[in-house]
């Protein structure tokens, strides 16, 4: 077992650094990186920064959500909407219009057809409309477009677009609608919920069952290479293969209770993304999460003007939407299902809830987030990157744009960005500060990377780099890397990654660092009379080594029990090192009326210590603990601080009993004697005789409270009345009853008896001292 110990820690060495001297602050892992603000920089999974593709934006709606997005071969872009509930189009000029605008609270989903026509569907109650371009007569549409803009607030003014007029397409007469997915004849499939029902309608309006679900949502629609419709529903989170006949397969059960998106590569591989908690069947290696609801309602308000032109009033009545995934947490895991119908997870995140999946340009899964508005990049063997931050608060719709970019649209708050298939900028990656706990001196920089970046360090001596910090100072690489900034408790570093070839990666950045010794600390010291220590194994190897890159954690320092022991004293105490360097303890004790401390024990590495008693003469004592950190300096630069005890006695000497003597008077025991000690008071005193119980007595005076006590008492034989009470029993006439028991009180006593009497006397320290006296006849 030792040699496997000894192997282990071996093995281990290289990953850990000793807690005294020079030390390094590393950051390379995914989870210390993430923890700082990263802006066009990414962040590998693996570990590692990388410059991002550019996330520009194009336009901020007056809507708090954007449900859908796609675009059309002219560039325009459109955005389903709600709250207000509309459809946006912004042109490659940038310029901005609504092209509808129906008197239900959320467009849900929208398709583009090939000749241009929009399908958008609207929830709750909604419908499925067809929008169209250049249908309108001119004069009714400028009308139309008058009217709408004058019902309009000014702060979210956006104009009507004339040249788009809509009609109702198919109407499911359900709850909800979630999902829209074209095939490639044209026909258009409807996700419906409540029902959890799936219709086709045909181009000119026909429309059918397509499939009907055991679920009560079916959430998300896409079709594979082979045309057949994949389906993913909320309830079990379930996802369907369902062929173009009609006929559906459950693929997978996800470990989730609802799938929220889908995408299909070209060779048929699904991915899926599943949020909320179920009780049912997860992955191997899934570990379930506490439950939570995925699709909270959230109460909005519709004014008496809905419609064309709706607007959010305030003193109106009040109903509840369910919003798709929206508050869910828990986070999220995507699944691959692969063309032979294998599943597997391949990402999971306890923090992100996955609402959106697309493909980038060179055919990289993207998932859209929330509820911190992050879009990741996600590989199949299961690694990741933490590829762009929106300022909104959740990714809720993915499309594919002109330009192998990709659009990207938010909710909380509405807004449309464009993902562009490079980066086209510095990015810059700030860390998370860093904490030395004391003053320290920051040496020099090492920097594993390539590429064209630059690295800038600053420092101070608040956790706030705003509040009067050093400025930001190049690290130059050139002359060694040596950080120029002020000693100080704090630090952070800079990355600025710059667009060239190489592309520019830094892998991990590490500083060095020296903090100012400080002496230890001594908190308290305590002492315990009569007690004692046991001593516990120590492991084999070295105690106290601080990993990697953090700072020193406090060291792990076990509870050791004393045990009652009268002929010991224990000692314990408390301390602390601001460097955590490995300390050692000297114990010095000084007696009452001395003058020097005089050392009792050195190099103590625990924080606890017992000795012998009958070490010290009776008296009174203090103890002084020294802590030391010399194991971790150099003689010269080694500290110190001492903590002295409250005073504490020592008394290991038993009293004495002197001048014991008894007599007879009349049929009572006469007894005296004298209890002396050289140190403490007498405790208490007691006395048996033939034998027999143990009898407590009190001294003359009856308080004991000194070194020297008198006892003078009478005592009855056992098993006799005292004297006092033969008195109090003649005082009252009681009558006797002839027979043995009275024959036997007026016999004569027993003449020549010989009677023991022993006495034992306590000190306050439980010390005992005794003796016997024997007396013959009466």
């Amino acid at each position: 077992m030792r040699k496997l110990f000894l192997l282990v820690f071996l093995l281990l060495l290289p990953l850990f650094a000793f807690p005294e001297g020079t030390r390094t602050w590393e950051q390379s892992k995914f989870d210390d990186l993430e923890k700082g603000t990263a802006k066009g920089v990414a962040i590998r999974s693996e570990g590692g920064l990388e410059l991002a593709p550019s996330l520009k934006p194009i336009y901020t709606t007056p809507s708090t959500y954007i449900w859908a997005i796609a675009g059309d071969p002219q560039g325009n872009i459109y955005a389903a909407a709600g709250a207000p509930a509309r459809v946006y189009r912004v042109m490659p000029s940038g310029q901005t219009s609504i092209i509808f605008q129906p008197q239900e609270l959320q467009v849900q989903a929208l398709v583009v057809d090939a000749g241009g026509a929009l399908y958008a569907a609207t929830s709750p109650d909604g419908k499925v409309y067809k929008i169209v371009p250049g249908s309108a007569p001119a004069a009714q549409a400028s009308s139309e477009a008058s009217a709408r803009n004058a019902q309009q607030p000014d702060k979210a003014k956006v104009p009507v677009d004339a040249g788009y007029t809509s009609s109702v397409f198919f109407d499911p007469k359900t709850k909800y609608i979630w999902d829209l997915a074209e095939d490639a004849q044209g026909r258009i499939y409807v996700a419906t919920g409540d029902q959890g029902e799936i219709f086709r309608v045909e181009k000119k309006g026909e429309h059918s069952l397509f499939f009907k679900s055991d679920e009560a949502h079916i959430r998300v629609l896409a079709f594979d290479p082979h045309g057949n419709l994949i389906a993913g529903s909320d309830g079990s989170g379930l996802v369907y293969r369902i062929s173009p006949a009609g006929e559906a397969f459950v693929l997978y059960s996800a470990a989730k209770k609802e799938i929220t998106a889908l995408a299909i590569d070209k060779v048929g591989n699904i991915y899926a993304a599943g949020v909320g908690e179920k009780r049912g069947a997860a992955l191997p290696g899934v570990v379930p999460h506490p439950t939570v609801t995925s699709s909270p309602t959230i109460t909005v308000t519709t004014g008496p003007s809905a419609g064309a032109g709706m607007q959010i009033m305030p003193q109106t009545m009040p109903m509840n939407i369910p919003f798709p995934a929206m508050g869910a947490t828990g986070g999220s895991e995507v699944y691959q299902i692969a063309p032979d119908g294998s599943p597997r997870r391949i990402w999971s995140s306890r923090e992100d809830v996955v609402y959106s999946l697309a493909f980038d340009q060179r055919g990289q899964l993207l998932a859209g987030t929330g509820n911190r508005g992050r879009m990741y990049v996600i590989r199949d063997a299961g690694s990741f990157t933490d590829l762009v931050k929106a300022s909104a608060t959740q990714v809720t719709a993915l499309a594919q744009a002109p330009n192998g970019g990709v659009y990207a649209a938010t909710s909380n708050l509405g807004k449309i960005f464009t993902l562009g298939a490079a980066p086209d900028s510095d990015g810059t990656y700030e860390s998370d500060v860093f904490d030395g706990h004391i003053f320290s001196r920051w040496g020099r920089a090492e920097v594993r990377g390539g590429g064209p970046f630059d690295v800038f360090a600053r420092s101070g001596n608040v956790d706030n780099p705003d509040r009067n910090w050093s400025p930001w100072k190049k690290i130059d690489f050139a002359k060694g890397g040596e950080l120029d900034v002020p000693p100080a408790r704090f630090v952070q570093w800079k990355a600025v990654l710059h667009p060239g070839k190489p592309n520019p990666a830094i892998s991990g950045v590490l500083i060095n660092y020296l903090p100012k010794n400080v002496a230890p600390v001594m908190e308290e010291v305590f002492v315990q009379s009569g007690a004692r220590f046991q001593s516990s194994p120590k492991p084999s190897g070295p105690e106290n080594i601080t990993v990697g890159s953090a700072p020193p954690p406090q060291r792990f320092e076990s509870t050791t029990p004393a045990v009652r022991d009268r002929e010991s004293i224990a000692v314990r105490w408390t301390a602390h090192d601001e460097n955590d360097d490995e300390m050692v303890y000297s114990i010095f004790y000084l007696g009452d009326g001395e003058t020097q401390w005089k050392l009792l024990k050195d190099n103590v590495t625990d924080k606890f210590y017992s000795f012998d008693a009958s070490l010290l003469p009776d008296g009174g004592y203090a103890i002084r603990v020294v802590a030391s950190d010399a194991p971790s300096h150099s003689p010269d630069e080694a500290l110190s601080s001492a903590k002295e005890s409250s005073r504490f006695e020592i008394d290991t000497t038993p009293p004495q009993v002197v001048n014991l003597n008894a007599a007879w008077d009349n049929n009572t025991l006469h007894i005296t004697f004298r209890a002396l000690d050289g140190f403490s008071p007498i405790k208490r005193a007691e006395y048996s005789i033939d034998a027999g119980e143990w009898q407590y007595v009190e001294p003359v005076g009856q308080l004991s409270d000194y070194r020297v006590e008198n006892y003078d008492f009478l005592s009855a034989l056992p098993g006799e009345p005292t004297k006092a009470a033969t008195e109090v029993a003649s005082a009252v006439p009681v009558r006797v009853k002839r027979g043995r028991r009275a024959a036997a009180a007026a016999d004569p006593p027993i003449g020549a008896q010989e009677h023991v009497v022993v006495v034992r006397v306590y000190d306050r320290f439980e010390n005992m001292g005794s003796a016997k006296f024997v007396v013959r006849g009466r």
